[in-house]
């Protein structure tokens, strides 16, 4: 087994590498001297509402396909087995809401930032307190997603940690700026090429020095490493095909329902059909993104057994091993290391990227827009590119700060899934109870934030207390392609030490990592409507129709309409609500 002395990039790994860099930044130019030359907002932040389905689907994918997820896949199936494998199974349910229920809603009221729908159903208020919420989670994530990746390869190859923050950073910064959503999205579909072809040559190289993939598949198989189904129901458990199953629909609904980097694609399709078959399409790719990095995890298992890096001490955690195990394969072919660090860093590119075009949106339509509403298009689209290179330059600031963290970091890490959850509640709320009214979403969303917070930084303590000493062999559980997953599950770090059965709070702080934007959401949507109703419930004729999904009038469809309006709480749906909508548009144009 080489030592990190031996484990350096030759001539051919760097231009490979730096071929990445280039080629995106070359996308960004080409899209910011082209087409309509990035002079409206529109244009800008959604791509002129041109995009057909299929590049929205990839980018959706890679979008929250980070290089911690590619990282953290094949080590949890290194450690622990197929079962994650199970997590599959929430896709399709995660995927098919917000293609029948977020979609039509938002496409149908012709926003541009999520949180306008937030204005329209309950008031501004609602809206800057969701806005703020989003910036919070996205500017805390957005340095770590950086960071982590640039230590993991520094720690193993020795490449310049500061050197790859600074050319990311500055790379993503340049072309998010200056091409717009169009240059993120394009950049997204190459990207993601270059992350399939990374994952794929680590699979082909890794199973023929094993010995094949049947190979690989016996020695999983003979140590334990396939995973059968775990039917207990208990959401305390881990992992469980429930809780990879259904806990794990929440967690998408986080991601691809509400959060603004991937409604924002969904917004820039052609026609609202494209923006629903591109949810369709993402499905596949998920799968197929998801079972690459659990096949990538057990050619490493049957390369190295229960013997590998991590307990020679070669490296210090588990995100490392997955790039050792690269180098040490690959070692002998010149080129395919610098192929997979681009892997790695596409999906550290796509993230970032993403989130600086959906920061610079949300704050350019709900912090500056509506105090400025006779702005003109020009000033607009260049604040927006401004603050697109404002918060670029915030990334690698939040970089350094990461790097100063220490143990820290997972807490930081942990805020984004905290988080996710609590919005998905609010948007919820608005969208099926027609009753709920501003007072209860804004006491909701504070109320789930308390409690996801509670638990979230109890069960980090609550872990770090139990630990005496942290043993070597810590499990980092991943996501794939959502980030959400990946952040709380740093939080809720767990070993392969002989468990107990915690009681009282301890009991409380082992809900499953996946359960967290379940348990949060419900917090949110239980205290909005208790506080509603406290405070006098929104009368269903006050209701834009146009923000609420009659979930009760399609399960109820068989009643007469009286019955009907009455279980819709008064909302009306019928034609005289086109009428009454004339008077009052939807949206006002931006």
């Amino acid at each position: 087994m080489p030592s990190k002395e031996d484990m350096r990039f030759s001539t051919v790994d760097y231009i490979i590498f730096a071929l990445l860099l280039v080629i995106s930044s070359a996308i960004g130019l080409y899209y910011a001297f082209s087409g309509g030359k990035q002079r409206t907002t529109q244009e800008f932040l959604l791509a002129n509402r041109s995009m057909g389905f299929l590049p929205v689907a990839i980018s959706l994918l890679a979008t929250f396909q980070s290089a911690v997820a590619i990282l953290g896949v094949p080590a949890e199936i290194y450690n622990n087995g197929t079962e994650y494998w199970f997590l599959g199974c929430c896709y399709f349910l995660g995927l098919l809401i917000p293609a029948h229920v977020f979609i039509p809603i938002f496409y149908r009221l012709r926003l541009t930032s999520t949180y306008e729908y937030l204005e329209l159903r309950f008031n501004k208020i609602v809206r800057i307190c969701g806005t703020v919420t989003f910036i919070f989670q996205m500017v805390i994530y957005m340095g770590v997603v950086l960071y982590a990746p640039s230590l993991a390869l520094n720690a193993v190859t020795g490449f310049d940690l500061w050197g790859s923050v600074l050319a990311l950073g500055l790379v993503c910064t340049i072309y998010t700026t200056l091409g717009g959503l169009k240059a993120v999205i394009w950049t997204d579909v190459f990207q993601s090429l270059v992350m399939f072809a990374g994952m794929l040559a680590v699979i082909t190289v890794g199973s023929i020095k094993v010995g094949g993939i049947t190979e690989v598949w016996r020695i999983a198989n003979e140590a334990g490493k396939i995973s059968g189904i775990d039917l207990n129901p208990d959401p305390f458990e881990r992992h469980t095909f429930w809780v990879l199953a259904f806990g794990g629909v929440f967690m998408m609904l986080t991601l691809y329902g509400v959060n603004q980097a991937q409604v924002q694609r969904y917004l820039s399709s052609r026609t609202q059909k494209e923006a629903i078959l591109s949810c369709y399409a993402v499905f596949p790719c998920q799968q197929i993104i998801l079972s690459l990095g659990c096949l990538m995890g057990l050619v490493m298992y049957a390369r190295y057994r229960d013997d590998g890096p991590l307990q020679k001490g070669y490296v210090q955690n588990s995100d490392q091993m997955v790039l050792y195990f690269v180098m040490d394969i690959f070692k002998d072919i010149p080129g395919l290391p610098g192929l997979f660090v681009a892997c790695l860093f596409s999906g550290a590119l796509s993230t970032i990227s993403s989130a600086f075009n959906s920061l610079a949106t949300v704050t350019m339509q709900d912090l500056i827009k509506p105090f400025f509403p006779n702005m003109t298009e020009s000033r607009a689209t260049l604040i927006a590119k401004g603050l697109a290179f404002m918060y670029g330059l915030l990334c690698l600031c939040m970089a350094y700060i990461a790097s100063l963290m220490g143990s820290v970091l997972q807490a930081a890490l942990s805020i984004f899934g905290i988080v996710g959850g609590p919005l998905l509640g609010l948007f919820s709320l608005g969208m099926f109870f027609p009753c709920s009214n501003s007072w209860g979403a804004v006491t909701g969303l504070i109320s789930g934030l308390i409690m996801s917070f509670w638990v979230g930084i109890g069960s980090f303590v609550n872990a770090r207390i139990s630990a005496s000493p942290p043993p070597l062999n810590a499990t980092v559980v991943p996501d794939t392609g959502n980030m959400t997953a990946v952040v709380i599950t740093k939080l809720l770090t767990t070993t392969s030490a002989v468990r107990t059965n915690p009681t009282g709070l301890k009991k409380f702080y082992s809900l499953s990592y996946l359960w967290y934007s379940g348990f949060s959401s419900t917090v949110v949507i239980i205290v909005g409507l208790l506080v509603s109703c406290i405070t006098g419930p929104t009368r269903g004729s006050d209701v834009n129709p146009h923000t609420i999904f009659p979930v009760m009038r399609y399960i109820l469809f068989f009643l007469p309409k009286s019955y009907l309006e009455v279980v819709s709480c008064g909302v009306r749906y019928d034609q005289d609500v086109k009428s009454r909508n004339e008077e009052k548009p939807v949206k006002n144009n931006k």
